[in-house]
């Protein structure tokens, strides 16, 4: 099969033939028909994960199921599917309490074995990982969920308990910010979209942020207290010193703040304005992902149109295109997000 491999850490990718994956005892091997291009695939390109070289990335993906191994029990080849990007065992007590999101043991697709940049991609504890994707939901919306909106959603829904009429502060309009807009919105929440890219805040406008910032060196806290009063809730989207401080100092008193984008140390562990949230009690919640028991709900607002995730693709391209784009993902100017499509 044809899979963007890399052979050194900030390398360049190539794209190239390998070896077709065989399928592990209580999993399944899924033909990609649509891979998402996320700054998570950037973060391990850049050596900021521990990955095992030559590798291929990709971590959301959706397709068709081409093998299932022994002791699957609830899927056959040729189903419709998807999964989120955190891979539980599903027998330690965080998979057995419906949190795979933070086994122990995960795996990761993209990360601790090879992705969805190919043919076909290989998901472990099958019963446990696998989504059916609606026949209402496409493949390239689907795709979108294994990490980028499930990870907005439950960062909205799960950790910050966002309530209708509260405000919330969303740093970053890439496809995790966006798809947190869409999500705030559809709860009933007031929204601030904050980014340095003018087209990015134009798609959150359209997605129905109540007000935007560009993130042009200017005082971004002190622009959302005289809007909001302070936000009840803050995320950032990004993953920088500079957008996790803004996301936390734009809170009021007993605000909330998600960290969604991962945060790179710099001379060490990243700086994060503590003096603020011990003396106004903020709250600050990680959120990873979602586990595939949560879906449902989520997959049920989908399928009624209260939520639209393919709104948020901006352009589909093939691998090759994929292998140039991947590296500057931390620069590119995009609105929305990129989706792979590994046929082309």
């Amino acid at each position: 099969m044809r899979a963007i491999v890399m052979d050194r850490i900030a390398g360049p990718l190539a794209v190239r033939e390998v070896a077709v994956p065989a399928v592990p005892a209580g999993g399944a091997v899924i033909n990609v028909v649509a891979t998402g291009l996320c700054r998570s695939d950037w973060h391990a390109w850049a050596g900021h994960d521990d990955i095992v070289l030559p590798h291929v990335p990709g971590h959301e993906f959706a397709g068709v199921i081409a093998a299932v191994g022994p002791d699957v029990e609830k899927w056959a080849a040729g189903d419709r599917v998807t999964a989120p990007f955190v891979e539980g065992c599903g027998a330690c007590e965080w998979c057995l309490g419906g949190n795979a999101q933070v086994c122990p043991q995960q795996q990761q697709p993209g990360f601790t074995h090879w992705g969805s940049f190919a043919g076909q991609v290989v998901i472990h504890a099958a019963d446990t990982n696998l989504i059916a994707i609606p026949d209402a939901v496409g493949f390239e919306a689907a795709a979108s969920l294994g990490c980028r909106f499930a990870t907005a959603y439950r960062a909205l829904t799960g950790r910050a308990r966002l309530t209708p009429n509260e405000w919330v502060t969303i740093v970053g309009a890439g496809g995790v910010g966006l798809s947190a807009v869409m999500i705030a919105k559809a709860l009933g929440a007031k929204v601030v979209a904050v980014d340095r890219n003018p087209a990015a805040l134009s798609m959150a406008a359209s997605l129905g942020a109540d007000h935007v910032l560009t993130a042009d060196g200017s005082d971004i806290p002190a622009q959302v207290h005289a809007i909001t009063g302070g936000s009840h809730v803050s995320v950032d989207a990004v993953g920088s010193e500079q957008t996790c401080a803004d996301a936390l100092l734009s809170l009021r008193r007993h605000g909330r703040h998600v960290q969604v984008g991962l945060l790179p140390p710099v001379d060490g562990h990243p700086r994060v304005p503590m003096a603020r949230v011990i003396a106004w009690e903020l709250e600050v919640l990680g959120s990873h992902g979602m586990a595939a028991a949560d879906y449902p709900g989520m997959l049920s607002l989908i399928a009624s149109g209260a939520l639209e995730p393919q709104k948020l693709i901006e352009r589909i391209i093939g691998l090759d295109e994929a292998a140039e784009l991947l590296p500057r993902m931390d620069t590119a100017s995009v609105a929305g997000m990129t989706m792979v499509d590994p046929t082309r």
